[in-house]
């Protein structure tokens, strides 16, 4: 059981239909990526998880019952359109943020203390929001986000506006987060950020599931039986009946990179044994999956 269950979500808007009963199982302790095009619908399911919006029907659960306005008090949501009072100080907008999900004025202070100081904004404490940079603005943003130590976070595009530099510290407390038992909604169109982060995913496209499941899972489901084989030789390698077919295979001074096709149910150690028969000393042997990006673009693709 997840600690979200998003069971058969219908949402429209007049005559757009915006989900169209969409079902989620969202894992506790894991990054669960909600993968989409603009205007697939993923918006419209994070706001029906934070209950901003009302599904037509289909129910929404939270660790196995009914969601409750108290059960997001424990959710921590960054949304892709930020917003912070431009006029009050850093120090006041951080503290009313975490106040309004619970913590006393003493635990608030206390920890954004530590917060702004591994992010570095410790000397950003009584300027005003309108003086930060929107690199800055972002770090404040993700801080309050996580502040109150929920259990459930939901991040939407986290990584836009960052420099290099500060997406990987991002990226970090990302991982530290779950290593801290946090379960994590990331919503992005980085297919990068994806692979690095994610456990699990789900796709929606035109309001429906397109796909769900394990990173690694849909990797493979997609993948088309190849293999990159590192090996030292004189002479290439040349394909096997039955067992493989050399589909490219790169020399550099005799060490080569090839990529082979296997036959269907062939295992890995038959490939390797048929290569070993030769005159072949082998560095490096290991699956190649597809990117999720180019499983993105196919399974939109088809779907248009």
């Amino acid at each position: 059981m997840g600690l979200i269950e998003c069971r058969e979500i219908c949402k429209s808007f007049g005559e757009k239909v915006a989900l169209d009963h969409v079902s989620l199982d969202i894992p506790k302790g894991r990054i669960f990526g909600l993968l989409g095009p603009n205007g697939a619908g993923k918006t419209t399911t994070i706001r029906i998880i934070n209950r901003i919006t009302i599904p037509n029907s289909g129910e929404v659960l939270f660790d196995g019952r009914p969601i409750t306005q108290r059960d997001v008090e424990k959710i921590g949501y960054l949304p892709e359109e930020r917003g912070l009072y431009r006029k009050m100080e850093v120090g006041d907008q951080a503290m009313y943020l975490a106040q309004l999900k619970g913590m006393s004025a003493r635990d608030a202070q206390n920890e954004l203390k530590k917060w702004f100081i591994k992010f570095g904004i410790q000397d950003w404490w009584k300027k005003k929001v309108e003086e930060l940079s929107k690199g800055m603005a972002q770090k404040l943003q993700f801080i309050t986000t996580v502040v109150h130590k929920p259990s459930l976070m939901i991040l939407d595009e986290p990584f836009s506006g960052f420099d290099p530099v500060n997406a990987e510290l991002i990226r970090k407390e990302i991982l530290a987060l779950k290593e801290e038992g946090a379960t994590i909604i990331l919503s992005t169109h980085n297919m990068e950020s994806v692979e690095e982060l994610c456990d699990d995913i789900a796709l929606i496209d035109k309001s429906k599931l397109v796909i769900t499941g394990g990173v690694d899972e849909i990797r493979r489901k997609y993948g088309n039986n190849n293999v990159e084989l590192v090996y030292t030789s004189e002479s290439p390698v040349q394909s096997a009946e039955g067992v493989f077919s050399v589909l490219s295979d790169q020399n550099d001074a005799g060490r080569h990179t090839a990529v082979l096709s296997l036959e269907n149910g062939v295992a890995a150690n038959e490939v390797l044994a048929a290569i070993l028969s030769t005159d072949v000393s082998v560095n490096s042997f290991k699956e190649l999956l597809p990117r999720m990006n180019d499983i993105f673009i196919k399974l939109v693709t088809e779907g248009e």
